[in-house]
C-alpha cells in the first residue's frame, strides 16, 4: 500500500512539473522578449510643466538614449570612439577615398530606378497587354539556375554545400 502511495505520489508530482500552471509560467520561456531584462538608459524624469515639452528632433539624439548607434557598437564588442561622425571606422579612411575618388552621384538611386523602368520596358514588347509589372520576366535571360550551377561546379570538382532536392 505505501509502494502504491508513494508511486501516485511521484506521478502526481511529475504532472505538476509540465507546463499546466504554477509558478514556472511566470518565467519566461525564450519565446518572446524578456520585459524584466530591459534596463532604462536613464532614470524617468516628469517635466515641470508638460505644455512645453522639447521637440522631436527627427534623426538626431534623443535625451534617453543619446548616442545609440555607440552603444550597439559597444555591447557587440567594438569600440565606439573608433566611429566617425557618418558611421564609418576610422580604420576604413583609405578604403572610403578610394570609393569616392570619383565623386559621389547624389541620385543615384534615382538614376538607376529609370534606367531600369527602361529597360523592362524594352523587354516586354507588348506589355500594356500582359500587364504592368512585369519584372522577373524581363530579367529571366539574367537570372542563374541554382541547380544548373551547382552541377556545373560539382562536376567541375569544386566542393559545394548540400542543397534541397529540386
Amino acid at each position: 500500500m505505501k509502494l502504491i502511495l508513494c508511486f501516485g505520489l511521484i506521478v502526481a508530482l511529475t504532472a505538476c512539473a509540465g507546463g499546466g500552471g504554477g509558478l514556472r509560467d511566470l518565467r519566461s520561456n525564450g519565446s518572446g522578449p524578456d520585459e524584466f531584462s530591459v534596463m532604462p538608459a536613464r532614470v524617468l524624469v516628469l517635466p515641470d510643466n508638460v505644455t512645453n515639452l522639447p521637440e522631436p528632433t527627427s534623426g538626431e539624439s534623443n535625451r534617453t538614449d543619446p548616442t545609440p548607434n555607440a552603444d550597439v557598437v559597444a555591447i557587440l564588442g567594438g569600440n565606439p570612439n573608433a566611429l566617425i561622425s557618418n558611421g564609418i571606422p576610422v580604420s576604413d579612411d583609405a578604403l572610403m577615398s578610394v570609393v569616392n575618388r570619383n565623386g559621389v552621384d547624389p541620385k543615384i538611386r534615382q538614376t538607376l530606378a529609370a534606367e531600369d523602368a527602361k529597360f523592362r520596358l524594352r523587354q516586354m514588347r507588348f506589355g500594356f497587354v500582359r500587364g504592368q509589372n512585369r519584372y522577373f520576366s524581363a530579367y529571366a535571360r539574367q537570372a542563374l539556375n541554382a541547380y544548373s550551377e551547382l552541377r556545373r561546379f560539382r562536376n567541375a570538382g569544386i566542393v559545394t554545400p548540400t542543397a534541397p532536392p529540386q
